[in-house]
């Protein structure tokens, strides 16, 4: 999933939001959105996640919607919201735009072939024009990669339906379990630590690892940061 570069419509900045299929490389979504918040990216990830159902994982780039890789123990309330979905979230390396190669390709093919060729009166006119384009993207352009095959030839959808409601945040009985102050922290043995924003207000899971002194703490599945007490100071 990605950003194309934004490109103006009646003097607004639109920003296509792209999500691929690594796989099939067929285009599950192809929206003109007018801005890249948390929850307009969010709105349109649960209209793909209806349809098709949930993926295992995501590969995403290091903008501020995801937190940047080289950050570590960064996380949004997006991130927070797919762990909740048990969606892993995949960073591409820092500065290596190839890693996200197939929507790079993608991007160039719907610039050329859509964004040059018309001026959008709206977004109304201009998301017509996307949803033409994804369907011959699907369902007519064949691809070198899938030996000329359409994505659709190759595509099947997840098995993995989306929880209109989201359950309860439960662990292991053998945890121990704190909830995240507004501050984005835990208390733990008498001593406070960071494990981030996104998850104010929900539990996390603390399990001692194999290291004395050391423990990881969960949220839902994903593993969100260790804690050591050889680093506290007293």
């Amino acid at each position: 999933m990605d950003f194309k570069g934004f490109f103006h419509i009646a003097g607004q900045q639109c920003h296509p939001l792209t999500i691929l299929d690594d796989h099939s490389r067929y285009l599950l979504g192809l929206k003109a959105c007018q801005n890249q918040q948390r929850e307009t990216v969010k709105g349109h990830l649960t209209s793909v996640f209806r349809q098709y159902g949930l993926p295992d994982s995501f590969l995403v780039d290091n903008g501020p919607l995801w937190g940047p890789a080289h950050a570590k123990r960064y996380y949004t309330r997006l991130n927070a919201w797919l762990f909740r979905l048990d969606v892993k979230v995949i960073h591409s390396r820092p500065y290596h735009p190839q890693t996200m190669g197939k929507d790079e390709r993608l991007h160039r093919s719907l610039n050329a072939e859509v964004i040059k060729q018309q001026q959008f009166d709206d977004f109304s006119v201009c998301q017509s024009g996307f949803d033409d384009w994804q369907h011959i993207y699907n369902y007519e352009r064949p691809h070198e990669a899938l030996a000329m095959d359409v994505p659709v030839s190759r595509y099947r959808p997840s098995q993995r339906g989306f929880p209109e409601q989201l359950s309860l945040i439960t662990y292991p009985s053998d945890d121990q379990v704190r909830m995240v102050s507004k501050g984005g922290q835990i208390s733990f043995r008498d001593h406070v630590f960071r494990v981030g924003k996104a998850f104010i207000g929900y539990p996390v899971a603390i399990r001692p690892t194999l290291t004395d002194g050391e423990f990881d703490v969960y949220f839902c599945k994903q593993m969100i940061r260790t804690i050591s007490f050889s680093q506290v100071q007293c």
